[in-house]
C-alpha cells in the first residue's frame, strides 16, 4: 500500500500510465467499469486536467500551435499547478468521502515526460511533489506497456491533430518509456500491463490484475 504516512482516507486511488497510444483512456473506461459493477463509487479524472482550473492549464501545456514555447522549467511547474488544484478540489475530497478516484495519468507521467524525456533533475520533481502531494500516492499503478514505434503506429491510425507532446521525436519516447518502467521496477505499487495485444486481451489482463490486487481491499 502506497498511502502518504499522514494520509488518512477510505477510498483508494488507481492511475492508468503509459506514453501515446497504448490505450489508456479506453482502459481507464475499463477500469471504472469492473469496479462500479462491484458496488464502488467511481470517480474518473484525468491529469492534467480534472478540474475548471487544472483543464484550462492542459490547454496551455498542449497547445501546438502557441507562439510561445514553454520553458522546461515552466512546464513543470505548469503541471504540478493543475495537479494541486485537481487533488484540493477532486482526488481527496472524493478519497475523503469513500469513493475510489481513476486517474488518466499522475505524478508518474511527470517522472517520465518531463523527467525522461526533458531531461529535467527527478530530485527537482521529487520536491515539488513533496510540496504539493504531501505524502499521497497510489495505490495500485496500471502501466501500459508498448513499444515505442508499435505505440507511435496506433498513434497515426487514429489520424487526429498531434498535441504538442505527441508531435515528440522518437528519442523522447523511449526515454518515457524507460523511465516508466525503471520506476514499475523500483515500486510494488505497479503492475505492468503488456499493451500489444488486442483490446480484448490487454483488458483480460488488467480484470487479472484488478482481481488480484483489488480482491484483497474489498
Amino acid at each position: 500500500m502506497s498511502r502518504g504516512q499522514n494520509e488518512q482516507r477510505c477510498g483508494r486511488f488507481i492511475t492508468l500510465e503509459g506514453g501515446e497510444g497504448v490505450g489508456k483512456t479506453t482502459n481507464v473506461g475499463f477500469v471504472c467499469d469492473w469496479l462500479t459493477a462491484r458496488g464502488i463509487e467511481v470517480v474518473r479524472t484525468r491529469e492534467p486536467g480534472g478540474t475548471p482550473g487544472a483543464e484550462a492549464i492542459r490547454e496551455l501545456l498542449l497547445d501546438p500551435e502557441r507562439e510561445e514555447r514553454w520553458s522546461d522549467d515552466a512546464e513543470l511547474l505548469l503541471v504540478f499547478a493543475a495537479r494541486a488544484q485537481h487533488l484540493a478540489t477532486c482526488i481527496r475530497p472524493a478519497l475523503a468521502r469513500g469513493a475510489w478516484v481513476v486517474c488518466d495519468r499522475f505524478t508518474d507521467a511527470t517522472f517520465a515526460y518531463q523527467g525522461g524525456g526533458r531531461g529535467l533533475d527527478p530530485d527537482r520533481i521529487e520536491t515539488l511533489e513533496t510540496l504539493v502531494q504531501q505524502g499521497l500516492q497510489p495505490d495500485l499503478t496500471l502501466l501500459l506497456d508498448l513499444p515505442v514505434g508499435a505505440a507511435a503506429q496506433r498513434v497515426d491510425r487514429r489520424g487526429a491533430a498531434r498535441d504538442r507532446f505527441e508531435r515528440e521525436r522518437h528519442a523522447f519516447f523511449e526515454a518515457v518509456r524507460q523511465t516508466y518502467l525503471a520506476r514499475a521496477d523500483a515500486q510494488s505499487r505497479f503492475a505492468v500491463i503488456d499493451a500489444s495485444p488486442s483490446l480484448e486481451g490487454v483488458q483480460q489482463s488488467l480484470s487479472n490484475t484488478l482481481a488480484q490486487r483489488v480482491g484483497a481491499w474489498l
